[in-house]
């Protein structure tokens, strides 16, 4: 009975021993200066992370430079949630758990007489890359709205704006800007970034900065304001000239494909939008030479585009188009762009391509671009009358825009210009037989894009002042009727036309022929 006593006693001290090795061990997991949260808090939250992991990393970001008043001040950071209480950091960075309760682990700095510039560094190298590594952790997790709702909940947009102002590494804002970029998507959190004090003021500031990442991220955001609810006030911290002038500047010297493209999409943002942003930035920016900016970029791409097809280099020619036909939709500063004869050559040299799958957003745009400066300088027009490859590369684009009724319109209605032009009775055969040349090669398109009647049911149209004496006629309509009157005239003129030739068949000028009186009899009769 006594062995039984000895065995039970040493039993339960074995557990009492277990127990408090469980208990040390728990505490070595948990840094004393990020005490996990307390065990009764619940978080009612859809994820697999768990939340008190993300307020550890939250709190891992707080600004390498503790000395710094906004730091130090912060009532906010302070506060986090009463678990997010900030312990003791050196000026050097976090008190590990080594050094608590140290007195001679703690006498840094100064006092620290053996410490050489080398080990400073190290351990400042040291401390920035464990930032990074948190940063790009929490960069991650900012994507997810569920993730990002709980980061701005526990005060990140502070934190991150604490590291703005205080840290000197670029990589550092670069994290920093991207997180916020991230945070910035989600539309419930974009206000929680404008109403933190003082931060859009901040990211404005990034602007001045002359790393690529960094300018990168902060055009993202911008970007992301001007687009949201709240874009007026984005539009505001953004009216200096100077700020201004450093938009177009980024743009116009940087080197780097990615920033070019975030840049442009700046300035896109504000020439897209025609009410408060746009009556007060787009003023100045014009002032600033908007307009010689966006065509040198434009003449930039088309030569690097002639020259070697970089795919990396496609979306950006893509938003620099997209930013010119934004300017020169606008009903105030259209004329200065529309007017530019370089800009009218470099957009036809882009419709004139061979091979335009791989840029064919461009050309869409590049059509839609034509029209709108065919709109505002008539004169233009001479210029490309009989210039067939231009016509033909309208056609081919026809395709690309299959998607997209504006853009087809448009392409119908430049191509309806041109042909009103064509006097089939008075132009010799020669000219003649290249215009057939150029609706048999693209047959197919045309028939195929007759069927759809969508582009019959356009109330706004401006058929009536371009060409008056067709009526409420269609672009297109307009267009295919001279396509088949000129058809109709080859047929009547086809022996002399042909005149040994037998490069046109006269059995696809008659299926063509027939398929444009179907669809005029269709919409005439509809």
């Amino acid at each position: 009975m006594e062995e039984d006593d000895e065995v039970k006693q040493r039993s339960k001290l074995e557990e009492k021993h277990s127990d408090e090795r469980r208990e040390e061990e728990t505490e070595m997991d948990c840094p004393s200066h990020h005490p996990p949260p307390p065990p009764g808090e619940l978080f009612d939250l859809d994820t697999t992370v768990d939340p008190s992991y993300v307020i550890s990393l939250i709190r891992k970001l707080l600004p390498i430079d503790s000395g710094s008043e906004e730091c130090d001040q912060s009532t906010e950071l302070r506060h986090m949630n009463a678990n997010n209480a900030v312990q003791a950091r050196s000026g050097d960075g976090f008190v590990d758990a080594a050094s608590k309760g140290d007195p001679e682990s703690m006498d840094i700095g100064g006092n620290r007489k053996d410490s050489t510039s080398e080990e400073k560094d190290k351990a400042s190298s040291s401390v920035e890359e464990a930032w990074e590594e948190h940063g790009c952790v929490l960069w991650d997790l900012a994507a997810n709205e569920t993730h990002a709702e709980l980061m701005v909940q526990n005060l990140i947009l502070q934190v991150l704006h604490a590291n703005l102002l205080v840290s000197t590494s670029d990589r550092i804002r670069e994290i920093s800007l991207g997180i916020i970029g991230n945070l910035a998507c989600h539309e419930g959190l974009l206000k929680h970034i404008e109403s933190t004090s003082g931060l859009v003021n901040t990211l404005v500031g990034q602007l001045f900065l002359d790393d690529t990442q960094c300018l990168t991220e902060v055009c993202r955001i911008l970007t992301t304001g001007l687009y949201g609810p709240g874009c007026n006030f984005w539009a505001e911290c953004l009216q200096s000239d100077d700020i201004l002038r450093r938009i177009l500047w980024i743009a116009e010297n940087t080197l780097n494909p990615h920033l070019i493209d975030k840049s442009v999409g700046l300035l896109l943002a504000i020439l897209e939008d025609q009410s408060e942003v746009g009556k007060l930035l787009i003023p100045p920016l014009m002032t600033l030479g908007l307009t010689s900016l966006l065509i040198n970029l434009f003449s930039f791409e088309m030569s690097k585009l002639i020259k070697e097809r970089v795919p990396e280099r496609y979306s950006v020619l893509e938003m620099i188009l997209r930013a010119v036909e934004a300017l020169s939709a606008s009903d105030t500063h259209s004329k200065e762009i529309c007017s530019s004869k370089q800009l009218f050559h470099l957009v036809c040299d882009l419709m004139k391509l061979q091979a335009k799958a791989e840029v064919a957003a461009c050309c869409v745009t590049a059509g839609v671009l034509v029209a709108n400066i065919l709109s505002e300088t008539v004169s233009f027009i001479q210029e490309v009358s009989q210039d067939f490859s231009f016509l033909e590369g309208l056609f081919s684009t026809l395709p690309f825009a299959s998607d997209d009724v504006e853009a087809r319109r448009a392409l119908w209605s430049v191509i309806a210009r041109l042909l009103a032009r064509v006097n089939e009775s008075e132009i010799d055969a020669s000219c003649m037989r290249r215009y057939i040349l150029v609706f048999l090669r693209n047959s197919d398109i045309i028939e195929d894009d007759l069927l759809d009647i969508q582009l019959e049911e356009d109330p706004k149209e401006e058929s009536l002042n371009s060409f008056p004496s067709q009526g409420k006629s269609s672009a297109r309509r307009i267009a295919i009727q001279k396509i088949e009157s000129m058809l109709n005239n080859w047929n009547i003129r086809k022996e002399e036309s042909m005149n040994g030739d037998c490069s046109v068949n006269t059995a696809d000028v008659k299926r063509l022929y027939d398929c444009c009186q179907r669809y005029i009899k269709s919409v005439e009769g509809s």
